[in-house]
């Protein structure tokens, strides 16, 4: 079969398979070519989920008739010259506009600033029409209709319309977040109407608009530099977290991307203080050289390649977990708000009452009688308790610090225990509920996991060793690891085929469930399954130690080691959130206690 040239018409359409997967990836390119533009309000406009339209308009630099003409042709752009070197705009390629006039009904109005009057072109199906003038305002209008109609089988590959406006929407949230001195709009009849005014140089004004007012809240600063890498942004703090990971944005040199390594840096730096299943939120921008990046891997330019992608992630890992032992031991300002929501009146509507008979034991008007929780009788077994102060006693660690006797905590002074689980203390301005045993969990960790770097840690040795019937494969991969666990302060011996002797245990831990810790050691082991799976994961077998020996919740606790628990929480990395990832503790406002009884 002899070799042909395809048609210039052929070619786009192949180009546009790549850079026009949907409505979304032309939303992005025009998106883009506006921004290169100097556009400082752009105007979106869809309908049928971009489908059957796509309008966007800038107030940009504009182009005269003969760059309209070359606009429309492959490979012709302003943006570079000769090299790929040092590429600063978000386009370069030179496909987009002919990519989208191969397969929809494209039409392009421009007018310079300085011009008196404007230009127009249109390509429908790959076959350009003669350049016109046109009336319009100094800026470009870019329209495409009827996308995808001369491709018709790509038609059959998108989602619903409404899905379709949905990926739309989420391109213009992270082209607003990248570019906060821009007013977004979006609109259409698919659509209610989205708008991001201006924000000038906050950064964090703008991702509020995007991800909510909550995250202005609950975000955490960061500002790091790593040889000629710069990073800066926004972190949450891991009690506020989502159930995707939709809302982590990651920008190059400004430009928006979805790089795996980045998103994996991001799971990593949060691992172990963020439930399973559950995603951090985090803005990231990335700043370098351009020649030390190479973001002309695919032509969505989504992806990104780095020279040293070693560097770029241990900067991102580190100014996270910095920023969060810094300041990441908050709670989430949402836990408040779920807590509140969780109140109900002790009453309903008649409408919504189970109509039953009247009786003076049920009835809402009966008079009051204190006979649970506050009577004399369920409150006669703490008789033999002393009154809690704000005294802070070596409870909790081995080596305690003893704050000002006058000083003002941020978690306050412990007043009660209730269900033998949690800690109410009283602060400055309100009162904060603790998990008593989460946040022991989250002490003792931080402990092991600082003595893991220094020294093995203290064991206690076991007067009668425990003896743990297990699976002889599970014995096994336990005692390939048997020295490693013994520099936790846990060691272990054979006993038999299908045992496993505990000879000592971790003197932090105190008395531990020595077979609930064997057991979950060898299924987390066997899940590894790797040689050297435990000495890189050592953390987390500190964190399932960790677990087993802290303070059980059933436990009734004395004034004193509640507020020893509290000032230590303060001065502990990450004591906002437990290895799991779960709160450990809830701040509730004094104003928000005053709205629940409607005095503000």
């Amino acid at each position: 079969m002899a070799i042909r040239q395809l048609s210039e018409t052929l070619i786009n359409q192949i180009a546009a398979g790549e850079v026009i997967e949907r409505p979304a990836s032309a939303a992005k390119e025009l998106i883009e070519n506006a921004l290169d533009a100097g556009a400082t309000r752009i105007e979106i406009a869809t309908s049928g989920g971009g489908k059957a339209l796509l309008r966007v308009s800038d107030n940009g630099s504009g182009m005269d008739a003969a760059d309209l003409e070359l606009a429309v042709r492959r490979h012709c752009t302003s943006k570079i010259s000769e090299t790929l070197e040092d590429i600063r705009t978000l386009g370069f390629r030179g496909e987009a506009l002919p990519s989208i006039g191969s397969v929809a009904r494209l039409s392009i109005a421009s007018r310079r600033r300085d011009s008196a009057g404007g230009n127009e072109i249109a390509v429908a199906g790959g076959k350009i029409a003669h350049i016109r003038p046109a009336a319009a305002n100094p800026g470009t209008i870019v329209e495409v209709r009827d996308l995808f109609f001369a491709t018709p089988a790509r038609l059959k590959f998108l989602k619903t319309e409404k899905a379709e406006a949905g990926a739309i929407t989420e391109i213009v949230k992270r082209m607003a977040i990248a570019f906060p001195a821009v007013r977004f709009v979006l609109s259409g009849s698919d659509r209610t109407t989205l708008e991001f005014p201006a924000t000038g140089d906050d950064h964090l004004a703008r991702m509020a608009q995007v991800l909510g007012k909550e995250f202005r809240d609950n975000a955490i600063a960061l500002d790091a530099v790593r040889e000629e890498i710069s990073l800066t942004g926004f972190a949450g703090v891991p009690t506020f977290n989502r159930g995707n990971s939709a809302h982590q944005y990651a920008f190059v040199n400004g430009r928006p991307v979805q790089d795996k390594l980045i998103l994996s840096a991001i799971r990593g730096a949060y691992a172990e203080t963020i439930p399973s299943g559950r995603y951090p939120v985090a803005v990231l921008s990335i700043t370098l050289d351009p020649a030390l990046v190479d973001v002309n891997v695919h032509p969505a330019k989504s992806d990104v390649r780095f020279r040293d992608p070693g560097l770029v992630r241990g900067l991102i890992v580190g100014a996270i977990r910095e920023a969060l032992a810094r300041d990441g031991s908050r709670a989430a300002t949402t836990g408040a708000s779920d807590m509140l929501r969780s109140f109900r009146p002790g009453f309903q509507p008649n409408s919504q009452r189970q109509q039953t008979a009247w009786s003076a034991e049920t009835s809402p008007s009966r008079p009051y009688q204190p006979t649970t929780g506050f009577g004399e009788r369920p409150q006669a077994s703490f008789d033999g308790l002393s009154m809690p102060t704000a005294r802070a006693e070596p409870q909790f660690s081995p080596q305690p610090t003893a704050p000002e006797p006058n000083a003002r905590y941020p978690l306050g002074a412990a007043r009660a225990q209730i269900h033998a689980n949690y800690i109410v203390a009283q602060t400055e301005d309100g009162l904060v509920i603790v998990d008593q045993h989460a946040a022991h969990e989250r002490l003792v960790f931080e402990a092991m996991r600082k003595a893991l770097h220094s020294k093995r840690l203290a064991s206690q040795v076991l007067l009668i060793p425990e003896i743990i019937d297990i699976p002889e494969e599970d014995c096994d991969r336990l005692m390939q690891h048997a020295a490693e666990l013994s520099d936790l302060g846990l060691a272990i011996e054979r006993f038999g085929p299908g045992a496993i002797a505990v000879r000592e245990t971790p003197a932090m831990l105190g008395e531990v469930d020595a077979h609930g810790l064997i057991r979950q050691l060898a299924d987390e082991i066997a899940e590894w399954d790797t040689a050297s799976g435990l000495s890189a994961k050592l953390e987390y077998v500190a964190a399932t130690m960790a677990c087993h020996g802290s303070v059980r919740s059933g436990r009734r606790l004395r004034p004193e080691e509640m507020n020893a628990l509290l000032r230590e929480m303060e001065v502990t990395p990450g004591s906002g959130q437990c290895n799991h990832g779960r709160p450990t503790y809830i701040e509730l406002k004094l104003s928000d206690i005053e709205r629940l009884f409607g005095r503000s």
